[in-house]
Parts: structure tokens; C-alpha cells; sequence
């Protein structure tokens, strides 16, 4: 599939800001089961690019001088394929084991434990992609989508606690539980394609370790939609939790208030 996809982030400010630094995580990571065909970023200021711990293709923005809005465009076609049952043919040099610390955002509270013992084997035993499954559809069931009801900074119990969360919500409950059970597992931001509903996000979801008969590797699971990753999904970025992979992260000096205003389009191409 081609996906086309443009995402418009818009800062404007109350009051005249000094200085502005931005973290972008705002360019497809090249991996085997997605080629990006064109890509642009486009914004005032100054960008430098690099490649974090994790891989991710980043860029650091920095606006000096007097300005009262922040504008950065990202646009392009990736062309994706659909991983074998959501198994990740992924050729990165780290150990998975980086992905069992637990964050902040992340944290296994008495809480998660309970939760997650209904649902994930025993610390030791070897998890599968239907264990997984059916922890991602028990999320669904106690933390209802809604969107507003969270801000960037809850976490994982916050959301259980409240009943109600976005995706990032259900993504650090699902890393939660497989921490709390010693699965590696990490956070994934990204696109996904809209398909009949009439509108696209920023989205979230995880990737997580599995031991079966024929496959030991990351295996990619949207816990919002209780399913695995097809070709319909473009992946910026993996981290710990959202903190480490958010697309657009930052600070600012001045300013007074802020309105910020995210606009995304995701549209699949017809191909010959």
C-alpha cells in the first residue's frame, strides 16, 4: 500500500516568543516493511538532523529572535507492506531487555499487577501473539477511547483508575503489564490509514516480544483496535513510552498562552 500523508502542527502564541526547541520525530524509520518514497519537513528555523538511541531519524528545531507562532509541516508517500501475523522482521542490534524497564509513564502498580494477571502467563513462560490479543481487548474494555479525557502526562494507572483514555493511554497500559511480567515491549508512534472513518490521527501502539514454535521476535499490535499491524500503519518512531517517541516535543521562553491546532491527513494511493 502507498500511503500519502500530511501532518500540520501549528503553535500561535498570546505573546511574542524569545526562543523555541523542538524534538521532531517527524521522519518514517526505515524498516524492512515500510520504504519511504518522498518526505519533507518543512518549518522556519533551523533543523538538525540525527539518529537517536533507538534509531529514530530525529531532528532538533530551534527558533531565536521574536516570533509568535511555530509552524512545522511534514509530508510524503511511504509505501508499506503487511508484516506476517504483525511479526517484525527487525534487524536492530539492541537487546530486547531495554525494553523492560518501566518509565515513569509506565510504572506496574499493585493495580496493573492485578490487571495483568488475568490476562499475561506467569513471569518465565512464554508469551504468544493471542495472549497479547486478548490483553490489548481487556484494555479496550477498561479503558473506553475518549478522546480529551488524558493529557501527555497521565499514566498507565492514572488511566486505568479513570476508565477513559486515547491511544498513548492504552499503549503505556499494555507496557505496563508486559513489564510487570518481564515482556519486552515498546512504544510505537505513527500514522494510521482512516479507511471508512472519515478521519486520521498521530497514533500509538506497541511492539512486543513473543516465544512461539516457529518465531522469536517483536510482533506489532495496535491495542486500540485489539489487532495486529497491517500495511495500513507508518511508524516514525519506538521508545520506552510516549516521552521518548512523541512526534513533536519541546520548550519554549515567552509566549504567554497557547493554542495549538494538529491537523492530519492519511490517504492511500491507488497503484498500478
Amino acid at each position: 500500500m502507498r500511503l500519502s500523508i500530511r501532518h500540520e502542527t501549528i503553535y500561535r502564541y498570546s505573546m511574542p516568543l524569545a526562543y523555541t526547541i523542538q524534538q521532531l520525530h517527524l521522519t518514517p524509520r526505515p524498516e524492512p516493511q515500510q520504504n519511504v518514497l518522498s518526505w519533507q519537513i518543512n518549518t522556519s528555523g533551523q533543523m538538525h538532523a540525527y539518529t537517536d538511541a533507538y534509531g529514530n531519524l530525529c531532528h532538533t528545531l530551534t527558533i531565536t529572535g521574536p516570533h509568535e507562532q511555530v509552524a512545522i509541516i511534514a509530508q510524503g508517500i511511504v509505501e508499506t507492506t503487511s508484516p506476517d501475523r504483525g511479526r517484525l522482521a527487525d534487524d536492530n542490534p539492541q537487546s530486547p531487555l531495554i525494553f523492560t524497564v518501566a518509565t515513569r509513564l509506565t510504572e506496574a502498580t499493585p493495580m496493573v499487577l492485578d490487571f495483568a494477571a488475568d490476562s499475561l502467563p506467569p513471569a518465565g513462560q512464554a508469551v504468544q501473539s493471542q495472549h497479547l490479543i486478548t490483553l490489548a481487548e481487556r484494555i479496550c474494555g477498561a479503558v473506553s477511547y475518549q478522546s480529551g479525557a488524558t493529557i501527555v502526562t497521565t499514566t498507565a494507572t492514572d488511566a486505568l483508575q479513570l476508565g477513559r483514555g486515547v491511544c498513548q493511554d492504552h499503549a503505556h497500559l499494555f507496557l505496563a503489564c508486559c513489564h510487570a511480567h518481564g515482556v519486552p515491549a515498546r512504544y510505537v508512534s505513527g500514522y494510521i490509514d482512516p479507511e471508512s472513518t472519515g478521519h486520521a490521527e498521530s497514533h500509538a501502539w506497541v511492539d512486543a516480544w513473543i516465544s512461539e514454535a516457529d518465531f522469536n521476535g517483536w510482533v506489532s499490535i495496535d491495542v486500540t483496535h485489539a489487532r495486529l499491524m497491517t500495511d495500513a500503519y507508518c511508524r516514525l518512531a519506538i521508545g520506552r513510552d510516549y516521552d521518548s517517541a512523541a512526534p513533536i516535543r519541546g520548550v519554549r521562553r515567552g509566549g504567554g498562552n497557547e493554542i495549538l491546532t494538529v491537523k492530519v491527513e492519511v490517504v492511500p494511493l491507488l497503484t498500478e
